[in-house]
């Protein structure tokens, strides 16, 4: 959980840097050149001895989803929405990461739904009337697409590190994500972008380099490291938190307008969709489990392990 509040915190800043300094910057020149950068990061980290072909082409075709199609519609979307309203259409990701983790393991959680909900609750209150209609469409269209993308790779990540047989830590395999995040991005810039390279002044390209190296090259790996630890409920609640957080700073930092109680009011309620969540967690965790209860989908990766064992092949 600590791993999700330090990336909260990380992306909090992100939207309002890309929505004031970046403003005007092609948005696919942004999309590859970040997670060109954010690969750099995980390069000498990464492990290809080893590993199965089919754990590799799963682990780029997460990345490809979850970094490289959401980026491309994420950044889309700044030319129709100011980076709060952006933030703001982000809202829908914990529903999405619910039902998404229901359908992966086959079963229905209401009780992760429900602290979905909430946090939807809260994160709408944060900025509710305060949209601007005539690009609602354009923005929430494009937002959605890229919050389907985000919540199906966390989902799919946290199953692939269940499901894969190779003793591997995170670090040594997150390389192949955003390789095949670049395996998008890139193509992307070429065909729709251009391919023109913008001329950043420095405050710009000090803002794309925070943004490639640390709000996605740490902070996507810090993500989807605790993603794969925590239970769905907890995830999908994170998903929001993120939103007063970035609102918070886009008022208090970028001088843009936001309303002080709305955001107080909304911020609580995310809070309080996590307490009850890991309240009801702790008390499942303290009943004895029945003898015929299969592995849980969302039990959290064993601290001592980096992988859980081969015989647990099949069970996620």
């Amino acid at each position: 959980m600590i791993a999700l509040l330090a990336t909260s915190l990380i992306w909090a800043f992100s939207f309002g840097l890309i929505g004031n300094v970046l403003d005007g910057v092609d948005a696919y020149f942004l999309a590859a050149s970040r997670l060109s950068l954010a690969a750099l990061v995980f390069l000498p980290l990464w492990r290809w001895r080893g590993m199965t072909a089919r754990d590799a082409v799963a682990y780029a075709g997460i990345g490809a989803v979850q970094y490289g199609a959401m980026y491309v519609t994420l950044f889309l979307s700044y030319r129709h929405l100011i980076s709060h309203e952006v933030a703001f259409f982000t809202v829908f990701t914990p529903i999405y990461v619910a039902l998404l983790h229901d359908a992966f393991a086959r079963r229905f959680h209401p009780r992760y739904l429900a602290a979905a909900l909430l946090a939807v609750v809260g994160t709408g209150i944060v900025q509710y009337g305060q949209l601007r209609s005539e690009r609602f469409w354009a923005g929430f269209g494009l937002m959605q697409a890229s919050n389907l993308c985000f919540a199906f790779g966390q989902v799919a990540y946290r199953k692939r590190r269940r499901a894969s047989s190779v003793q591997t830590r995170d670090h040594q395999v997150f390389a192949w994500l955003y390789l095949g995040a670049c395996a998008v991005a890139w193509p992307a810039w070429l065909w729709l972008g251009g391919a023109q390279r913008p001329a950043l002044h420095l405050p710009q390209t000090c803002a794309l380099v925070y943004l490639g190296v640390v709000a996605s090259g740490l902070a996507f790996f810090l993500w989807n490291y605790g993603a794969a630890r925590v239970n769905a409920g907890t995830l999908a609640v994170f998903n929001n938190l993120k939103i007063p957080l970035a609102v918070a700073v886009s008022l208090f930092f970028f001088g843009e307008r936001a309303s002080l109680p709305r955001l107080l009011l909304g911020g609580g309620l995310c809070l309080a969709a996590l307490g009850l969540n890991e309240i009801r967690t702790r008390h499942d965790a303290r009943r004895p489990p029945r003898q015929d209860a299969p592995v849980p989908f969302d039990g959290p990766i064993p601290p001592s392990a980096p992988d859980p064992p081969a015989a647990r092949r099949g069970q996620a």
